[in-house]
């Protein structure tokens, strides 16, 4: 056959195809007519597994994906993982006399008479090897060696694709495990899972009945570690969204400057260092929900465009001019007085009026005390399972007294903390009062607060460390002592109370 016209057919077939191993049994059809040729290999060396990894293969009668590795010796690694630089393609006359031939035949049951092979390179790098196998009595010559060389280009930008394929399967393989596993972790941590449900939650929960099935806005409000991103799952998960994504964004932790381009995406060339087209928060949200936690961080200027969403449901990416509708549901929490914000002028009034279409309060953890021995026992069970330990330790008697008599201005979240330590201090159990590093609501967060006391962070904390101290009685050592109490080294308590000029030990007396 004329090599031009070779040429031609053979880059017609190798480009003919989306499939790499359809393509190579075409291929072979054609080499057929001017070769001894019965099989084609495409593989690559491994070098995570420092393996030879077949990917396509292809005969007389079939053509298929493959993925399979095959073990080398140390010979044959040094060889498949530095193929000599000034060669594209060589011919082995005796395939048993050389270490990856002779593996590789092995491994398929091959009977080969010769083998070619040709390195397929992009920009200096190897990317594999197509390898042609003739079982019959004819062996491969020069000018077969020759013809194939002729398809290493074409041949060069397929494999290339091919991997490239692959590798994209496998990560939207990892992708959907991931997403099947964190969608079992939302539903578990929300719906039948929320302890407090028939209980301290049971009016909340019946309005997450009330309007989980509708798409109206809804406004989730209370203390910091109180659950609201819990209730926004049950939300979702149990209205006819489900099936969609469910995006959630702390507004408090986007920087001022990227949260347009975080919350409605842009296009490439909108600002310096846009590269790429950049899909925002809402539109991943489209068909599903979107939970907008603290949204009282949320600037000025986002809430006028978030205002616009409310109204229209569309949005228009960051540098760019057309207009995107959208299909979503919006919930948003917050820790923060929206109304009184309202009247400083921190907050807009019509998107208060927008947002508060269906305003549930989710009780902090001292309104709903009754809950505290069940949510005790869920979370022991969780971390034991998280910290991996071998059985779930038990709880000493007076252990649960000292954390009812709690007033827990972290709620669940310092719940889960205090749980987790105690886990940590004391894995095999049983787990006691001194475990649970609290301070008793009876000894110190009843105290009346001073009249004309300071809101600072620094007078609250120095006003909470003398309080914890005077109850320790003036004890800082110890399980009773004030560092024991306030869960942390009796050092650091001591470097905080010098930096707060808080008098202790012979000072404490002058």
């Amino acid at each position: 056959m004329d090599p031009n016209a070779f040429f031609r057919q053979g880059t017609l077939r190798i480009c003919g195809n989306l499939e790499i191993e359809e393509a190579l049994q075409d291929l072979l059809f054609l080499m057929r007519g001017v070769m001894p040729v019965t099989r084609l290999y495409l593989q690559y060396y491994d070098t995570d597994y420092a393996a030879m990894r077949t990917i396509a293969y292809a005969d007389d009668t079939e053509c298929r994906k493959l993925d399979l590795l095959t073990p080398l010796s140390d010979a044959a690694k040094a060889r498949a993982g530095n193929p000599p630089a000034e060669q594209d393609a060589f011919l082995i006359d005796d395939p048993k006399a050389f270490p990856v031939s002779r593996e590789m035949a092995k491994f398929h049951s091959l009977e080969s008479t010769s083998v070619i092979v040709l390195i397929l390179r992009l920009r200096g790098r190897t990317l594999g090897y197509l390898v042609l196998i003739t079982e019959a009595a004819h062996k491969f010559n020069e000018a077969h060696l020759e013809l194939a060389l002729l398809l290493k280009e074409p041949l060069v930008i397929a494999t290339s694709n091919a991997l490239k394929h692959r590798e994209v399967l496998k990560l939207n393989e990892l992708l959907a495990d991931d997403n099947q596993y964190l969608h079992g972790e939302l539903r578990r941590l929300s719906g039948e899972e929320i302890v407090g449900a028939n209980y301290g939650l049971r009016d909340v929960m019946q309005k997450v009945r009330q309007v989980a099935s509708l798409d109206s806005p809804v406004l989730l409000m209370g203390e910091t570690g109180t659950g609201k991103d819990v209730i926004a799952n049950a939300i979702h998960y149990s209205s006819t969204r489900s099936g969609g994504p469910f995006v959630s964004v702390n507004c408090g932790a986007i920087p001022d400057t990227l949260i347009d381009s975080e919350l409605f995406g842009h296009e490439k060339g909108a600002f310096t260092g846009a590269l790429s087209q950049k899909r925002g928060r809402f539109e991943r949200a489209h068909q599903g929900t979107i939970f907008l936690d603290e949204i009282g961080e949320l600037p000025p200027p986002a809430q006028v465009r978030l205002l616009r969403v409310l109204q229209s449901r569309e949005i228009e990416r960051v540098g760019g001019v057309k207009t995107i509708p959208l299909d979503i549901r919006i919930l948003a929490a917050t820790n923060r007085d929206l109304e009184k914000m309202v009247g400083e002028d921190k907050f807009r009034e019509d998107l208060w009026f927008r947002l508060n279409v269906f305003p549930i309060r989710v009780p902090p953890l001292r309104e709903r005390i009754e809950d505290l021995p069940t949510l005790v026992q869920h979370f022991v069970t969780l971390k034991s399972r998280e910290l991996k330990l071998t059985s779930v330790p038990t709880l000493s008697p007076g252990a649960l007294d000292a954390m009812m008599a709690y007033h827990w201005p972290g709620n669940v979240r310092e719940l889960q903390n205090v749980i987790e330590r105690a886990l940590i201090l004391n894995p095999k159990g049983p787990l006691t009062r001194e475990h649970f590093t609290i301070v008793p609501a009876t000894d110190v967060l009843v105290a009346p607060r001073p009249a004309g006391s300071s809101d600072n962070l620094d007078a609250v904390i120095t006003r909470h460390i003398q309080q914890v101290l005077a109850a320790a009685g003036g004890k800082i050592n110890g399980a009773d002592g004030a560092a024991g109490r306030l869960g942390v080294n009796p050092s650091t308590l001591r470097n905080k109370m010098k930096k707060l000029g808080i008098a202790y030990g012979r000072k404490a007396g002058r």
